[in-house]
């Protein structure tokens, strides 16, 4: 069998699927999740949960403005979205440059 170096021991196949989920379906899903009390005290959830929600309403302003320039090139953008989610669903932490440093020094992962 092979092994999953990234994936932390207490992280169930739920925890990844919401964290695939909320990359997904951003920004509806991170609400969600905020909003249910047994998956958002889930470190694993609450790391990719708040990175998610936040690049969410980052592409969601940025992408048409992108897009109406590139005559819907722009769009290309989301599907960054879909590689973090596989990432996720794999168990892995994902990496976003400038996100991820403001969601950890914010404390909200």
């Amino acid at each position: 069998m092979s092994e999953q170096p990234y994936m932390s021991p207490d992280v169930s196949s739920d925890d990844r699927l919401w964290a695939a989920l909320a990359y997904v379906f951003s920004p509806i899903i991170p609400i969600v999740l905020l909003l249910i009390e047994d998956k958002k005290n889930r470190p694993f959830i609450r790391a990719h949960n708040m990175q998610a929600l936040i690049i969410g309403i980052i592409l969601a302003i940025i992408t048409p403005i992108i897009a109406a320039f590139t005559f819907g090139c722009g769009a290309i953008i989301w599907f960054v979205m879909f590689f973090w989610a596989y990432k996720a669903y794999k168990g892995e932490y994902v990496n976003i440059p400038v996100i991820t440093d403001l969601v950890k020094n914010q404390g909200w992962a």
